[in-house]
Order: C-alpha cells, then structure tokens, then sequence
C-alpha cells in the first residue's frame, strides 16, 4: 500500500479532535488539500514549514479516501496528491510528530 502525506500543525489538528473529517485552509482558499507522497515529503519540509514547531505528519491510506484524489503537476513540475474535499479521518493511519520546541525555549 502506497499511502500518501499530509503536513499539519499540531494546534490546527487539534481543533479538529472531535470531528471525523478534516479540513486544511487550502480547501477552502484553492479548492483542495495539499499532501505529498513520501519521497516529496522532505522537499515540502523544506521549502514551507522550516522554522516551524510542533509539526504533524499524517499518514493516508489513499484507498479510504472518501472524495477524488488527482495527481497534478505543481512545484518544480512534479505531481503532487491533491484531495478534492475533506480529509476522513478513519484514512489516516497514523499521526507522527516531527518536531517539537525543547520545553522552556523562547519561541
């Protein structure tokens, strides 16, 4: 199974606690939501999150996405994952930390 990734802040996954589907503001501002395949996941790190605390990765199993998943060419001509509604959240199968601010750093 191939699955594919979302990044998100802990505070925005947080909000949706309770609910079972999931929405990034890029539903709402271009239509979609962002997510990468593993090997892009890096280059996404890189280019918008850097500096960036408290960070989520998502891991979705494309085949129980309940709403159309299209590979589209985006940055730097590759074809990125985009999901044409919300995000059930019964297709994600894990949730991963990847950072976290040391306890007692300024932010």
């Amino acid at each position: 199974m191939d699955l594919i990734y979302h990044i998100v802040p802990a505070s925005v996954w947080t909000n949706y606690e309770t609910e079972l589907t999931y929405e990034a503001d890029s539903l709402r501002t271009e239509g979609f939501i962002h997510l990468s395949t593993k090997e892009q996941v890096p280059g996404v790190m890189e280019r918008y999150y850097q500096n960036v605390p408290d960070l989520l990765l998502l891991h979705v199993d494309p085949a129980q996405l309940l709403h159309e998943l299209k590979y589209e060419v985006s940055t730097n001509n590759e074809r990125f994952p985009h999901l044409y509604g919300p995000l059930n959240k019964d297709a994600v199968l894990t949730v991963e930390r990847l950072n976290q601010l040391p306890i007692n750093q300024p932010v």
